[in-house]
């Protein structure tokens, strides 16, 4: 199960060439624009691998394959092919005033618009974010890199700490060193090896099923409910594939699916799309480097095109993953469960079905009984490892742990997991009836209501189950995927270093500190900025790996985002359109924005709030409280212009000197990724798959 020779040197070697190509291309930056800007000079094939670079990381390699072995499988696409749309019209309807304004970051451009107000709102708004994103970011590949090393049983598994230490000083090195062009020439070669290492994995993981005599399934997307079936010698992988997972190929969920309803797909979803790739500093500074806006419009494209091919490479092996190993991703749920179960016991004393035993004896564990839970409390680290048995009704947690465990006066207990109830079938019945006893309780006393959650599967070790299980051994394969999965982690961490450090020098230091400092001063605060701000990063994401945020941080993550998204492309979007807009409604669209969602947000946390279907619909789902707070900041810049005009339209004056013009193959390639995306979701709907 563990690395070869080979692999390791794969590894090696794929990391010592990021790291020095990165070196290599960093000599010569002595303006800001060098530095931050690779001045100006990116071609558009570094453009385009750099986008794809940048944005993909453990979440998709993880999450996105983690999501797809859900009941949700396919529709999860949507947010990679929606992408390759919102990249077309930024390419022909931002991307143009951005490079004619001349802008290092995306806030400059609200002053260059509407005043420095709104500029130095969205300047630390974004400073904020960045900082809890560079945490997570860390984090996440910390803990995948952790994951990866206990699963292949390797001699040496990194801990949280360790891991984050050294991807935030792999990032550090080559941005530090040489800014955006570092960034763009290992973003060559990272965005090329996760293309292709997800490419490894989902031939090997068609050719696992190929051989395989039985196969795990979700019968109906609605219920989750799982079944097995058994195959016949003539059938090939792809027809395995097709049987299998007819229901999950589907794109559009029902309306009341709480992960991505095919409402969410109207408009709540397109928000973050177009923010993420118009208006992320992290994500646009790549193409405000643009050599020109030909070059930028091509890059913009060729990525757009890359982002149809993401869901082959790792929505596809996800929902296979699950066919394979669902007993494995059964078992991996119980460490997760834990803790759950362990507060349940004690707020529901009456309960005949969770036990608490201490280093249970192997005959009390034969002995459960059916549909019961036990939760195994052990005296350490040393005997939970030791005592730890394949039943995932027996759920081990040291002593330590449980005695830490605070239980909350009004807890529910609830899943996300739509196959819970077919493993925990007979604690089901019992859970409702006390989760509705609780609510009562909780109403009549005015109390809030605590969720505690947990799961039937462990489906975010689909990619691990892979890796450990599918791919070759001993053949530079495993090194290669793992070496691709590192890198994914690690240009998704230097683009945001390279941004925040963009931001502060920019748009706080030069604008409100220094501004006469001369250029190399400028280049020298950006590398101290990249210094500091992997140390956060370093610094927060062990922080992160606490129980007590681990299991809601990307929640915490996409809800933040909500405070800033909406406010900030409304503002964008509503500047570009309404030339007679005054400068107060920058500020005051993301002020808008801030109240709105936040109010949303506490509206939506109310107790018993969720009873009432047409209020949970509207606020429950963070994705339709960004539409809504979109919405509502365009009528109040709406209602500003129309009681306060401007006496002139605003012109967007030209302050670069690089070749304004536009590109018009790039415009017909980005005509064919649109329609092809398209053809892509008729293919995945009911229409396609009744064929």
């Amino acid at each position: 199960m563990g690395l070869g020779a080979l692999d390791i040197i794969v590894f090696v070697v794929f990391v010592a060439a990021v790291i020095t190509v990165g070196l290599m291309k960093s000599r010569k930056e002595k303006t800001a624009e060098d530095f931050f800007l690779a001045g100006r000079g990116l071609s558009w094939w570094l453009i385009g691998f750099s986008l794809i670079a940048a944005n993909i990381s453990s979440e998709q390699f993880v999450g996105m394959s983690g999501n797809a072995a859900s009941h949700v499988g396919m529709a999860i696409a949507s947010y990679e092919w929606m992408a390759a749309i919102t990249l077309v019209v930024v390419a022909f309807a931002f991307l143009p005033y951005f490079l004619r304004a001349g802008i290092y970051t995306i806030p400059e451009f609200l002053e260059y618009r509407y005043n420095p107000s709104a500029r130095f709102i969205m300047a630390v708004m974004m400073l904020l974010i960045y900082m809890l994103l560079l945490g997570a970011v860390t984090y996440s590949g910390a803990l995948t890199v952790n994951t990866m090393a206990e699963e292949m049983n390797m001699p040496f598994i990194p801990s949280l700490a360790q891991a984050s230490l050294v991807i935030g000083l792999i990032a550090m090195v080559y941005v530090a060193a040489g800014g955006l062009k570092a960034c763009a020439w290992a973003d060559l070669i990272q965005g090329s090896a996760l293309i292709i290492g997800g490419a490894i994995v989902m031939i090997c993981a068609f050719k696992m099923l190929g051989g395989a005599t039985e196969a795990h399934y979700i019968e109906d997307v609605r219920t989750g409910a799982v079944g097995v079936k058994a195959f016949t010698q003539d059938q090939g992988a792809m027809e395995r594939f097709v049987s299998l997972n007819r229901v999950r190929l589907n794109m559009f969920l029902p309306k009341q699916d709480s992960v991505l309803p095919w409402t969410a797909l109207l408009l709540g979803l397109w928000i973050p799309n177009f923010y993420y790739w118009g208006l992320n500093q992290y994500i646009t500074q790549r193409t405000l480097g643009s050599a020109s806006l030909a070059q930028g419009q091509k890059g913009i494209v060729f990525a757009a095109f890359m982002k149809l091919l993401i869901p082959f490479v790792i929505v596809i092996p996800g929902i296979i993953a699950f066919n394979l190993y669902a007993p494995q991703m059964k078992l991996k749920a119980v460490d997760d469960n834990a803790a759950v179960f362990a507060r349940y016991r004690p707020a529901n004393p009456d309960t005949k079905l969770v036990l608490v035993a201490e280093s249970p004896t192997s005959e009390a564990i034969a002995n459960l009984a059916d549909g019961a839970l036990m939760v195994a409390v052990y005296p350490d680290k040393a005997a939970l490892k030791a005592g730890k048995v394949k039943n995932e009704f027996v759920l081990p947690i040291t002593k330590d742990d449980y005695d830490k465990l605070e239980t909350k006066e009004f807890s529910v207990f609830k899943s996300d997991d739509k196959s819970w109830k077919e493993v925990f079938s007979v604690f089901a019945v019992e859970l409702d009836a006390y989760n509705e006893k609780t609510v009562a309780a909780a109403k009549a006393a005015g109390a809030k209501i605590h969720t505690e959650k947990f799961i039937g599967y462990k489906y975010d070790s689909a990619l691990a189950q892979l890796l450990a299980n599918a791919l070759p051994r001993k053949v530079g394969l495993v090194g290669f995927v793992l070496a691709a999965l590192l890198g994914a982690i690690v240009s998704s961490l230097a683009a945001m270093l390279n941004a925040a450090s963009t931001i502060f020098t920019m748009d706080i230091y030069k604008k409100y500190i220094k501004p006469d400092a001369s250029q190399g001063r400028f280049v020298f605060l950006g590398r101290v900025c990249v210094v500091v701000f992997s140390g956060i990063a370093i610094f927060l994401a062990p922080v992160l790996g606490n129980p007590k945020y681990s299991h809601s941080i990307f929640t915490i993550i996409q809800e933040s985002q909500g405070c800033l998204s909406p406010g900030i492309l409304s503002v964008f979007v509503f500047g570009l359109l309404v030339r007679r807009g005054p400068g107060v409604c920058g500020a005051v669209g993301l002020i808008t924005n801030i109240i709105v969602y936040g109010g949303l947000k506490i509206v939506s946390t109310m107790s018993g709030l969720m009873e009432n279907d047409l209020m949970s619909t509207l606020v429950g789902n963070f994705l339709n409280r960004m539409a809504i707070s979109f919405v509502a900041c365009l009528i109040v810049m709406t209602i500003i212009t129309m009681v306060k005009p401007l006496p002139e339209p605003v012109v967007f004056r030209q302050n670069t000197t690089i070749d304004l013009t536009g590109s018009r193959n790039a415009r017909l390639a980005g005509i064919a990724v649109v329609v092809l995306t398209l053809l892509l979701y008729v293919v995945f709907s009911p229409i396609g798959l009744a064929r």
